[in-house]
């Protein structure tokens, strides 16, 4: 069964996900977006675009009528007009945001839906849900699961050792916004920036901290079940000081406009990055206390001629792997879906979750 899929939103993600698609014999895609120099790059690849305002649910869900799947890789602020089109349009639906509240809205759309709305379906959240709920299936009683998830510049040069490499806005929100955990068995709200620990793989040393969003619905899922549940963000050393520096010192977490302005100004854009997943899992199996790591290490790639970052290629991946799984018919076809509905062995095995393996996929056991 073929399908015939709509991307809402021509940046950097969604030109990726256009690509792949393209290269698909099971799916045809088309673009929308309001930015008609933004199409024109993807005119150039051979996809099928289509100039729309996504802010204009009712023009949208009409450009949506006949699309079998929404893919929104728009900014979160669009998620729920577009969820809402989608709806109207009776397309399955998929996003990639980490916002909680623009969830939410996709979540109350989703009650008595004839289609499925399966939100937060990129790396973090997304890839790093499945990857963290396989990892909690695997034992009798789970004390603690911690996922921590870095998209950072292969070559860091400047103070904060960071490029941005996607969404400012969404970055923005990791840093300043309240995280989901679980915490002595209970789900609860942290503080961002919070939770300091030190980390190290293939001989690079990483510090990671509490930042909002990437545990998608985990928690909810969890409760009752782990003892302690995290997502925190994997950065070179020294950048969570200069974050403090910037959000608490000087306020600008009350100025988010000018944050952004800053960091758009000063940090420059690299599509020579690594996108770092290390899931950790402590608990009992078979009456023995021990621990499992999950890893995986992306790079940047060329991909049909062209180069693409690394969060570009895991973004696209985590979310065309649940597509693809939804048109084989092995997800709930109506509804709220979430992450961890997913199996990650079916996900890995899809032509798009197999970029994952390109990446070093491994799996750590050790009895503690």
């Amino acid at each position: 069964m073929n399908w015939n899929v709509c991307v809402v939103g021509a940046g950097k993600i969604g030109r990726m996900i256009a690509a792949l698609l393209k290269t698909s014999a099971h799916y045809s895609v088309t673009v929308a977006d309001h930015d008609l120099s933004a199409l024109a790059d993807l005119k150039a690849l051979g996809v099928a675009t289509r100039q729309i305002d996504a802010t204009d649910v009712i023009a949208l869900s009409k450009g949506l009528n006949g699309f079998d799947a929404v893919i929104s890789a728009a900014p979160f602020f669009l998620t729920p007009v577009i969820a809402e089109a989608a709806q109207k349009a009776g397309a399955h639906y998929f996003d990639l945001t980490e916002d909680v509240a623009a969830t939410e809205a996709v979540r109350e759309l989703a009650k008595g839906g004839q289609t499925a709305f399966m939100p937060q379906c990129g790396l973090a959240p997304g890839f790093v849900g499945i990857a963290g709920a396989s990892l909690a299936a695997e034992f009798d009683r789970i004390d603690s699961l911690h996922m921590r998830v870095g998209a950072l510049p292969l070559f860091p040069t400047n103070a904060l050792k960071y490029n941005l490499t996607w969404s400012t806005d969404g970055l923005i929100n990791e840093y300043c916004n309240p995280c989901d955990a679980i915490v002595n068995g209970e789900r609860v709200k942290t503080a961002p920036l919070e939770d300091y620990e030190v980390i190290g793989h293939d001989g690079v040393e990483y510090e990671c901290f509490n930042t909002s969003g990437g545990l998608g619905t985990l928690p909810e899922t969890l409760e009752g079940k782990a003892q302690a549940v995290s997502y925190r963000s994997i950065r070179y050393p020294g950048h969570r000081d200069i974050l403090r520096l910037l959000l608490n010192d000087l306020g600008l977490e009350r100025r988010r406009d000018l944050l952004k302005e800053i960091f758009e100004t000063a940090l420059p854009r690299t599509d020579q990055d690594v996108v770092l997943v290390y899931c950790t899992a402590r608990g009992s199996i078979g009456g023995e206390l021990r621990e499992r790591s999950l890893i995986n290490k992306s790079f940047a790639r060329t991909i049909g001629g062209q180069v693409w970052s690394a969060i570009q290629v895991t973004t696209a991946a985590g979310v065309l792997g649940v597509v693809d799984l939804m048109r084989q018919g092995a997800l709930p076809g109506r509804g709220f879906v979430r992450q961890e509905q997913v199996s990650l062995s079916d996900f890995l095995n899809t032509e798009f979750g197999r970029l994952y393996r390109a990446g070093d996929v491994t799996e750590q056991n050790k009895a503690a």
